[in-house]
């Protein structure tokens, strides 16, 4: 494991650390961080990772307003997690990077292993 030192600028708030990422890289590993650390998102994305659906196919599965559903994939989109096609009147929505589930599932193996410490 690389030994990393942070040095916090009060000023800027960036962080400058001996990683091997660079600075923008940081910021862009921490912004995916903060799309699926919302439970309404990463409920999203794993029904998406099951079939493409509508918003209100979604918001059905996840008992919300169709509004609070279109709020959250339009965050998701702009984070290129998830991409849209029109069919007909409505908007079919699916996933734009598969990678995700890689962390995704990194995360729940770690889980799991916590839960057998127990």
């Amino acid at each position: 494991m690389n030994e990393r030192s942070y040095e916090r600028n009060k000023n800027t708030m960036d962080i400058k650390t001996t990683s091997p990422l660079k600075n923008e890289s940081i910021q862009e590993v921490s912004k995916i961080f903060k799309m699926i650390s919302d439970p309404t998102r990463l409920s999203i994305l794993f029904l998406l990772q099951k079939e493409e659906l509508s918003v209100g196919a979604i918001a059905h599965s996840l008992s919300m307003e169709q509004s609070a559903i279109s709020h959250q994939l339009k965050t998701l989109k702009t984070s290129r997690l998830v991409k849209s096609k029109r069919a007909g009147k409505n908007m079919i929505y699916s996933l734009d990077d598969l990678h995700i589930f890689s962390i995704l599932e990194q995360v729940s193996t770690h889980i799991e292993e916590q839960e057998k410490e127990k």
